[in-house]
């Protein structure tokens, strides 16, 4: 058990460990990143990022066969590229097509290539392309009208024998209540609307795509509403199932959701400090399989 101390000076909003488990990036209201080599019961910060102007919400780190490469989504409307080379890190690109705050940054699974999912305040999500000699045009997708909070990538792996880049899915959640599913659609160059799911009765917090490889896809979303509705899909097609994690509401808005790497062990966290730890029993129900005191 690692514990970090004192790292920033203000609330930190995101702490994400890279492919290997062997560098942690932090992000915090103090505008600064934190790069941190873990190792055992130790850790030592290796770098401090500057170049956002306000709060940075969100971090993430890019599959290691592009290298060493971390995005950062902030309230100044930017996401920053970071890569480290020979143990120097410097800012290789800037996304700057948001008019608001970038509340979420995700890259997509490996197999569809250096891909950036962004969503936003202002309502739009985009997904941009890092070429060696800077970005494709990025794709911007009106989402959800008062805004975008959270967006998640679809795992390659369930899609059905197609060819990855024809399967491409993302999920977002909005200010609207909804929770939205995308496809990409090579023909049109663009991501289209495949499902609107209603369920939440306030804001959506967070979205997380199951990365099981199972024939059935699975999504949690949490929401401002004290609730965590599973929604699932048979073949990635037809409707999809909701169900809520459970009946009663939780103590406290919930704000993150997160999948175990084999994708059966869904982590939530909210506004009473806990993080509650979730599994699918055999009958299809969802049971509590831990707590976590922060």
């Amino acid at each position: 058990m690692v514990t970090i101390t004192n790292a920033h000076t203000e609330l930190i909003h995101d702490a994400v460990l890279d492919y290997y488990g062997k560098r942690l990036a932090t992000c915090s209201s103090d505008k600064s990143i934190k790069i941190f080599e873990v190792e055992g019961e130790t850790h030592r910060l290796v770098e401090t990022l500057y170049g956002h102007e306000g709060p940075v919400w969100q971090v993430d780190w890019a599959h290691p066969k592009f290298g060493v490469i971390l995005a950062s989504s902030s309230y100044d409307g930017k996401v920053l590229i970071w890569r480290e080379e020979n143990g120097r890190w410097s800012q290789i690109a800037v996304h700057a097509v948001h008019s608001a705050s970038v509340n979420s940054v995700k890259w997509a699974p490996h197999e569809y290539g250096p891909l950036l999912l962004a969503a936003s305040s202002d309502g739009k999500v985009s997904v941009v392309e890092f070429k060696e000699n800077g970005t494709t045009a990025p794709i911007l997708i009106d989402a959800h009208a008062i805004g975008v909070n959270t967006a998640s990538w679809a795992s390659a792996a369930l899609q059905d024998g197609a060819a990855p880049q024809q399967m491409r899915r993302f999920v977002t959640g909005g200010a609207d209540n909804l929770v939205k599913v995308w496809k990409f659609n090579p023909d049109a160059n663009t991501y289209l609307l495949e499902d609107t799911l209603e369920g939440h009765s306030d804001w959506v917090r967070d979205v997380a795509w199951s990365p099981s490889v199972l024939l059935r896809s699975y999504l949690a979303s949490v929401s401002q509403d004290r609730t965590c509705i599973i929604w699932t899909q048979e073949n990635s097609q037809g409707p999809w199932k909701k169900t809520l994690l459970k009946e009663d509401k939780f103590p406290d808005v919930l704000w993150r959701a997160s999948w175990s790497l084999s994708g059966n062990i869904l982590a939530l966290s909210g506004g009473d400090n806990k993080v509650t730890l979730w599994k699918e029993n055999l009958e299809g129900k969802w049971e509590p399989a831990g707590e976590v005191e922060q």
